[in-house]
């Protein structure tokens, strides 16, 4: 997902629109106020009928009441960004999926909405925990940030929990020791690129069961060497994360565990499909993300 540190730079918006519109409160507009009441003071024995009187009260009052255009500027932004600040710093942030890490779950091109409360609120920026909500549970579509890239936005599904023994052989995944269910759905030929695909292999669609989570996995037919063999312990205050398409998937088998304090939120709904600028948006997949 995208690397621009959104949150930094909203806060500093906000924080100097802020700062501008203060300091106009407390040392610009008095000057100005003093200035309206000296023509107020001027004007107030002229007969205002009088149209050329009339503009020229209008014109003295304009210029003595004029404010500095970064107090304008201020005035006018400050609002829309300190409600966009606060509702995507402590309640719903909106993110568009860049890669097919997370097919058949998510697409390409899919808008999601991210739940920033759901493991608790956060200071802006800082990501650390003022008050916790809840934490992440085995099979929620989790944001957060992966200690190797850890500007930039990552989605995957949370698979293990703080202390859980995690392995996964010939792209079948066991938990603490107890092979995870996967139903056979159907067969499928790959997209063009795809590991499958470069592997001249057909995918296969499965339902696997996470603790009673159900959901959608993609393997190939021949493990990747990705899902060839691996097995991680879950440390305390961290979570073992993979992408539902698991042979095309770089996650936690590659670069660790994530940290509680790399966490952005929960995904829960999909509102939107647009995959390039010359495409046509689509709502056929909106819904809940499971």
């Amino acid at each position: 997902m995208s690397s621009i540190n959104l949150p930094l730079i909203l806060t500093l918006a906000v924080l100097v629109t802020g700062v501008i519109w203060l300091i106009d409160i407390l040392f610009l507009a008095r000057p100005r106020k003093i200035k309206l009441a000296a023509v107020d003071q001027q004007f107030q024995h002229i007969e205002l009928a009088d149209e050329n009187k009339k503009t020229a009260y209008e014109t003295a009052k304009a210029t003595a009441g004029k404010e500095p255009v970064a107090v304008e500027y201020a005035k006018s932004f400050f609002p829309v960004l300190f409600v966009v600040f606060f509702l995507r710093s402590f309640l719903i942030e909106p993110f568009q999926i860049p890669s097919g890490s997370m097919i058949p779950t998510l697409q390409v091109g899919d808008f999601i909405l991210v739940n920033k409360f759901a493991y608790g609120l956060r200071v802006p920026v800082l990501n650390k925990t003022f008050i916790p909500v809840d934490k992440p549970k085995r099979g929620d579509v989790m944001v957060f940030f992966p200690p190797h890239q850890p500007k930039t936005y990552f989605i995957k599904r949370v698979i293990g929990l703080p202390g859980d023994k995690v392995r996964y052989t010939n792209n079948v995944l066991y938990l603490n020791g107890v092979e995870v269910k996967q139903e056979f759905v159907k067969k499928g030929f790959p997209e063009w690129g795809s590991p499958c695909m470069a592997m001249r292999q057909q995918f296969t669609l499965v339902n696997e069961d996470l603790s009673g989570v159900v959901h959608k996995m993609h393997k190939c037919d021949q493990p990747s060497s990705l899902g060839i063999d691996g097995s991680w312990v879950v440390e305390a205050g961290h979570y073992f994360m993979m992408g539902d398409n698991r042979d095309n998937s770089g996650d936690s088998r590659v670069w660790g565990t994530v940290s509680e304090d790399a966490i952005v939120g929960k995904a829960f709904a999909v509102w939107m499909h647009w995959e390039d600028f010359f495409s046509i948006p689509s709502f056929d997949n909106v819904g809940v993300v499971k």
